[in-house]
């Protein structure tokens, strides 16, 4: 009989537990798109709809049937992709780390692959929050001119109100994340009707969570992280933009209705057990990572683009 993949592959468990647990403060697409566990690498989205908001004759007289709703239904299908990156470190370098003080080279190159991963996943996450395609038409807005939080004329507390509304009216409760690109973060903060309001506060300068309670948002994360061309060039992997999302409070599951998630295949990332490669006279340490950020309900985001 022959093998399959989960009987093929060779986990190494210390690295891996490296690996799992590793968290990059920078990325924060996780906390938009939560991860969630799943044993295929293939499956359909399980999708929510209005029943939780109709109402319906539940009363019964004796003898009589027992009304029946429907949860939910498979959604679109979803395909996990594969991201595999080897750190390779020199025997020279390794024998030479062994005599020095508490230097561990393998988890090092196991972790700087990893974070490579994570910043394509990161990249991947944005670029799905960031397309006015990923939301109900209803759902998005540009702003433009005066209506930018660098104006002084705009005050960014008040401009997330219609956004929670279109939430509420869509889900049935408020939005309870916010995701900020640093631009817009900084718009929002040195805003002068947001200093203003915050003057009399003790802290030196307007925090994430200052804001959060003014427009009261249980979270208030800023995409700090950036890519860079090969010239160099950086750029702001979460832009200019405001994404108001409800993002599962208590763990997210295949189950639980949000905005997106991150189905990760289960175990992963992992460290494959490192090798020599003798052409190059290095140990090589694979990391792997099986995800794929989804969307699962439109109507539980909303997007406000080039708020700075």
């Amino acid at each position: 009989m022959p093998m399959n993949l989960s009987q093929t592959r060779v986990i190494d468990p210390i690295l891996s537990t490296v690996t799992i647990g590793f968290r990059n403060p920078a990325l924060v697409g996780d906390l938009l798109f939560p991860r969630v566990s799943v044993t295929l690498r293939a499956g359909k989205i399980i999708e929510f709809g209005k029943e939780s908001f109709q109402l319906v004759n539940t009363k019964r007289a004796p003898g009589a049937a027992v009304m029946q709703i429907a949860l939910g239904y498979e959604g679109n299908p979803f395909v996990l992709d594969q991201h595999s990156l080897s750190g390779k470190v020199p025997l020279e370098h390794m024998e030479e780390a062994s005599k020095g003080p508490g230097i561990d080279l393998g988890r090092r190159a196991s972790t700087t692959a990893l974070e490579i991963i994570l910043l394509g996943t990161e990249y991947e996450q944005a670029s799905l929050a960031r397309n006015p395609a990923t939301y109900l038409p209803s759902h998005t807005v540009a702003l433009t001119g005066t209506d930018k939080w660098t104006d002084a004329s705009t005050d960014p507390l008040t401009s997330l109100d219609p956004g929670r509304e279109a939430v509420r009216s869509r889900i049935g409760r408020y939005p309870n994340t916010l995701m900020l690109g640093p631009a817009a973060f900084n718009a929002a903060k040195n805003n002068p009707k947001v200093t203003d309001k915050l003057k009399y506060t003790t802290s030196d300068s307007v925090t994430k969570e200052m804001l959060a309670a003014q427009w009261n948002i249980k979270s208030v994360h800023v995409g700090e992280a950036i890519w860079m061309e090969e010239d160099g060039t950086p750029h702001d992997i979460w832009g200019n933009d405001a994404i108001l999302a409800y993002v599962p409070e208590n763990g997210a599951t295949k189950e639980t209705p949000a905005f997106g998630l991150t189905y990760v295949l289960q175990g992963c990332p992992c460290v494959e057990i490192p090798h020599i490669n003798n052409e190059t006279k290095s140990w090589v340490f694979p990391v792997v990572y099986e995800r794929k950020p989804v969307v699962v309900g439109q109507a539980a985001g909303y997007l406000i683009q080039g708020a700075a």
